[in-house]
């Protein structure tokens, strides 16, 4: 993956920030902070119905990156073709790494975790944590393939859905 600067973020393009996903970034401002004369990137998460600010010179440094090309996105949903992959860790244990996965902003760790957690509707129910972390990360893996894909999020969820369903049982 090539290091961005932050020159190279433009307004209109989506970014991937780590601990929101996909959002616009709407305009680059100059903002006075405390004294301080800070450019601000203006990233809008219209899903969230969040706007955030994230001084220019931090956007590389806390993981803001540009979404991924079209052979990260391929090789993600290849990941989820996969056998899930299910430590015998203490729950606890395996909900903060899954968590720390969804935040990592890497598309490819994010669908690991959709990978493990995917239940076929045959198999055992899962709890509440567990459905709660699959759809943060089947959504924000279904945000980034929409927009690196050019479609809307549903086409992009049953693109997503499809790979799931379709994977060895």
């Amino acid at each position: 993956m090539t290091k961005m600067k932050k020159t190279d973020f433009r307004p209109d393009d989506f970014v991937v920030y780590p601990a929101h996903g996909v959002g616009k970034i709407i305009s680059i401002e100059e903002q006075e902070i405390a004294g301080l004369r800070l450019e601000l990137f203006v990233i809008s998460f219209e899903k969230d119905k969040m706007t955030l600010r994230v001084p220019t010179h931090k956007a590389v440094d806390i993981g803001m990156r540009g979404l991924s090309s079209p052979d990260v996105v391929t090789k993600a949903l290849e990941t989820l073709k996969g056998k899930a992959k299910v430590k015998r860790a203490m729950w606890s244990r395996r909900a903060q790494e899954y968590e720390q996965k969804i935040n990592s902003g890497d598309l490819l760790s994010i669908a690991e975790v959709v990978r493990d957690l995917h239940r076929a509707d045959d198999q055992r129910e899962q709890s509440y944590s567990e459905r709660q972390l699959y759809e943060a990360a089947l959504e924000r893996l279904t945000r980034e393939v929409a927009a690196v894909s050019g479609t809307d999020e549903a086409g992009a969820a049953k693109k997503v859905d499809e790979v799931l369903v379709g994977r060895a049982a």
